[in-house]
């Protein structure tokens, strides 16, 4: 089809939050729609959804244009010693440009004043202006503005200085939307265009795609400003603030037809997009060799040092640790991740010299024997039978990613240390995006329209909310009788949830990712914009979780675990009496500990003390580790119904049968019942002859659901099942079947049995030592009255059936400090003491 002679260059997403309400990656398919070659966006202060944007645009084939609107403090000359923020919007004409665009953002989120609105200073314009052009941004900026106030020789005056930063870089922009500075000021702007030979460009910003948006956007306005609809005395959204297309464009700017083809002009001089780049990390060792050489020197001296300590001393034993070990280092060094696992290792240690509780491991890493070896994870993988290619595949890559958990009081410190070992400008949180989801929209909508609030909240009540299967708008018309009823005889009702629907979905507000750091090797700024938490002392990215990755950055996950801090204090308060407790020494055959676990008596004890899984303890009576591990595994939707037959087998009351024979060694752990997903990749393995590393691909395949994947997979997987152990057509379709059914809800064994472990610590804790394990748990639920009351109800139901016969408990004493803490202790034991 042939463009459209224009170019939209001034587009607000979703991410000018509660301004613009289109969302980023949207934009292009408008701008495809309505013929145009390219467009730009132009969000407030922000790079936020420059990448989806991108993305959105390269897939249609029209050319993404990375704009910002920047505010700027209008220099005190022209303003009369008054505060006044203008904009100006700014286009990235090549690489130059989009690291100053980047940088430009940051500056205004992170220089400006805590209270007040992100801006730059005019003065900090220069010298991070090179590779952008300028418009003067219409009725919004300084030029239009002063015109419009009568101050024409300032207005010429401030044209110069813009003029001398952006030599043959400025435009004058013009926009014919009802704006009354902008009507008062035309005149005297295309005046001065032709004055001085700049450029007019026409521009009609746009904060949503169609017309029929503008009653939803008015509401978002009063969303935003907390203000009702009806209220005549506010701000109003402009009906002209849609897309318009190049015909409407042209009538409305037929007088001055070049301002609309310099729109094309503009596009033309900007070739640049958000870039997306390989990993980028500091160097704790120097080159990329180096990190290699140090990272198996020092994997190989922590295996050593773990294979001592758990007294696995015969060669041969020792044999497959050491040819793990090397397969791993050479595909993580072959990916160019051994940064990575210096990195996590540096900072752990670091905790754990410091007394900083820190987790045995979370999520797939703990199958990596080299995580084991630098003491990144606290488990054995070999014993435990986990896999590294469910961690790091290296028929796919991707980065590792290590969530750690630290003491939940502490890991600001290992957050601080981090800052300082690579400097507060190569360090920063990770931003999120707080939506406008179903109930929350209409629960505001329904405020702007002053409805009132007991109606909206039983409206609310009516939308399913399931954590796992939140309903939207549209699917709780159509699903739910009363709310399709009211909408279809209420038109009040009918409006709030047309407006609503519109809204929804929408980006509400900013916030900071819970956990996630991203180290670079230079400033940030130079890599990615950058913003301003209010509530953080720290830079955040303005990228998220996925964008930031994309950008180059890597993600570290520092999350804090109550329990951890539980240990800690119970180890501690122990200490005093002269009872050390090192949790990593103890072996995982405790019968005590099993029989606390079998009794369902796991009150307080870490993934086990909800009342389902306390019945199912007591149901399916776990005698080993590994019986902790599937439960933890087990005890969710879906593979959940698989738990009486668990049980029934384990406990000899059902025959354990296997769907083939080859399969017995891998699902013997588990009475022949398929748990994880380590266990569909070994079956395609043994089976099929996959590689460990296309299982996982077959693995993802089959959570992932694709027809297309999963018929190659299932080809490949029958004709490896022919060629390898001689299985039929048939009976190979039958496993796949079987394997692809228990896949959709595998779970991943390391992570299992990470949490297992303090699973297991927490329980042993209780058992041996319940005093201090209530005493512990009480002093971080303080501000929980309902936890202490269950805990102290807990003590006094178990009596001292729960306490080891050596323990006098008349003369249970701590050193109790006056604290909260303190008080903690003191009630828990006045709980033990009063049973």
């Amino acid at each position: 089809m042939a463009f459209a002679p224009f170019v939209p260059l001034r587009v607000f997403s979703a991410y000018t939050m509660l301004e613009g309400a289109i969302e980023p990656k949207a934009i292009g398919k408008y701008a495809k729609g309505l013929g145009f070659p390219a467009v730009a966006v132009t969000d407030r202060n922000g790079l936020y959804g420059v990448m989806p944007f991108e993305d959105g645009c390269r897939g249609v084939g029209v050319q993404p244009i990375m704009g910002l609107m920047l505010g700027v403090a209008r220099p005190p000359e022209y303003s009369g010693g008054q505060a006044v923020r203008d904009w100006i919007a700014l286009y990235a004409q090549d690489e130059v440009g989009y690291q100053n665009l980047c940088r430009l953002t940051s500056f205004a989120h992170l220089e400006s004043p805590t209270d007040g609105e992100a801006q730059i200073r005019f003065s900090q314009l220069e010298g991070h202006v090179d590779g952008l052009i300028a418009l003067t941004a219409g009725g919004e900026g300084a030029l239009a503005r002063l015109f419009a106030d009568g101050q024409l020789d300032s207005a010429a005056e401030y044209c110069t200085r813009l003029e001398q930063l952006f030599p043959g870089r400025l435009y004058i922009e013009i926009a014919r939307r009802g704006n009354a500075v902008e009507d008062a000021a035309e005149e005297a702007l295309i005046a001065l265009a032709y004055e001085r030979g700049l450029p007019l460009v026409a521009t009609n910003p746009a904060c949503f795609a169609e017309p029929d948006f503008y009653p939803a956007h008015d509401a978002m306005l009063c969303i935003s400003d907390g203000e009702y609809v009806e209220n005549s005395d506010r701000r109003k959204s402009c009906p002209h603030a849609w897309i318009k297309t190049w015909q409407q464009m042209s009538e409305l700017f037929a007088d001055v037809p070049e301002a609309l083809a310099n729109t094309l002009v503009v596009a033309q001089r900007c070739g640049v997009g958000a870039p997306k780049r390989k990993p980028i990390l500091p160097s704790l060792a120097g080159d990329r060799a180096a990190e290699d050489t140090q990272l198996r020197r020092d994997a190989r001296e922590g295996l050593i040092a773990r294979l001592a300590d758990a007294g696995i001393d015969a060669e041969d034993a020792r044999k497959p640790y050491f040819e793990r070990l090397d397969f791993e280092c050479d595909v993580i060094c072959s990916m160019g991740f051994p940064g990575y696992f210096l990195i996590v290792a540096d900072f752990i240690k670091w905790a754990k010299a410091h007394d900083i509780a820190v987790g045995p491991g979370r999520g797939s890493g703990a199958g990596s024997v080299v995580a084991w070896a630098l003491t990144i994870t606290d488990l054995d993988p070999l014993q435990l039978g986990l896999l590294f290619e469910r961690f790091l595949n290296p028929e796919r890559v991707s980065m590792p990613d290590f969530d750690i958990d630290f003491c939940e009081t502490r890991r600001g410190e290992v957050i601080r240390y981090v800052q300082e070992k690579y400097g507060t400008g190569q360090v920063a949180q990770i931003i999120t995006f707080g939506k406008l989801k179903a109930r929350a929209v209409l629960r505001d909508t329904g405020r702007v329209l002053q409805m009132s609030y007991g109606q909206v909240d039983r409206l609310c009540k009516l939308v399913p909310n399931h954590p796992t299967d939140p309903w939207d708008l549209e699917r709780a018309l159509g699903g739910v009788p009363e709310l399709r009823e009211e909408y279809r005889r209420d038109e009040q009702v009918k409006r709030l949830f047309d407006l609503a629907m519109k809204l929804e979905g929408l980006p509400r507000h900013s916030s900071t990712h819970a956990a996630g750091v991203v180290i670079g090797d230079r400033p940030l700024s130079e890599l990615v914009p950058l913003y301003r938490d209010p509530r953080s002392d720290m830079p955040v990215t303005q990228f998220d979780m996925k964008f930031v990755e994309a950008a180059g950055l890597v993600k570290f996950d520092f999350l804090g675990l109550k329990t951890l801090s539980v240990l800690q204090k119970a180890a501690q308060m122990l200490a005093k009496r002269g009872i050390i407790i090192e949790y990593d020494k103890l072996t995982l055959d405790d019968v005590a500990t099993y029989e606390l676990l079998q009794s369902g008596d796991t009150v307080g004890v870490f993934q086990l003390e909800s009342e389902g899984m306390r019945r199912t303890l007591a149901a399916v009576r776990p005698t080993n580790f590994g019986d902790i591990i599937a439960l933890v595994s087990l005890y969710r939707p879906g593979p959940m119904d698989n738990i009486p037959m668990f049980g029934r087998r384990k406990n000899g009351e059902e025959k354990i049968e296997y769907p083939h024979p080859l399969l017995e060694g891998i699902l013997a752990e588990t009475y022949g019942i398929f748990v994880y997903q380590e266990q569909v990749m070994q079956a395609a393995q043994i089976l099929a002859g996959y590689s460990l590393g296309g299982a996982d691909l077959l693995r993802r395949a089959m959570g992932k659901k694709i027809k297309s994947e999963m018929d190659e997979q299932r080809t490949i997987f029958v004709k490896g099942c022919a060629e390898h152990n001689d299985i039929d057509a048939t009976k190979a379709n039958e496993l796949f079947d079987l394997i692809d059914k228990f896949a959709g809800y595998g779970f991943n064994k390391s992570h299992a049995a990470a949490y297992a472990l303090l699973s297991y610590h927490t329980g042993w804790l209780k058992r041996h030592h319940p005093e201090a394990f209530y005493a512990a748990s009480m002093c971080f639920d303080m501000h929980q009255t309902d936890k202490l009351a269950i805990f102290v109800d807990d003590m006094r139901r178990m009596g001292t059936a729960c306490l080891p016969p050596s323990l006098n408990h008349s003369e249970a004493e701590f050193s109790i400090e006056e604290s909260d803490a303190g008080l903690a202790v003191r009630y828990a034991l006045a709980g033990l003491k009063n049973v």
